[in-house]
């Protein structure tokens, strides 16, 4: 951008704002895409300990599920043999 200024002429200080606003956009940019990196890394994080919470929690279903079964079955066997 020097050489266009040279080339165009002209006070430096008409340019040096435009240049410090847009180092200021840059450098707000880059702390949002640190944000944003930031962020997908715990949602991928709080995802995955879901999808463990969610494997036990079917596992605990299953459980019991199968232990009312098994009672019914063994009720069902005492009253048969009994």
């Amino acid at each position: 951008m020097n050489v266009a200024r040279r080339t165009v002429g002209g006070s430096r200080f008409l340019y040096d704002s435009f240049d410090l606003a847009q180092a200021r956009i840059d450098a707000q940019e880059r702390v949002e895409e640190e944000r944003r990196a930031g962020l997908e890394y715990r949602l991928n994080r709080i995802e995955s300990a879901i999808e463990r919470l969610e494997k036990r929690l079917w596992l605990a279903v299953y459980g019991v599920a199968a232990g009312v079964l098994m009672h019914g079955a063994l009720a069902l066997l005492a009253t048969r043999l009994g």
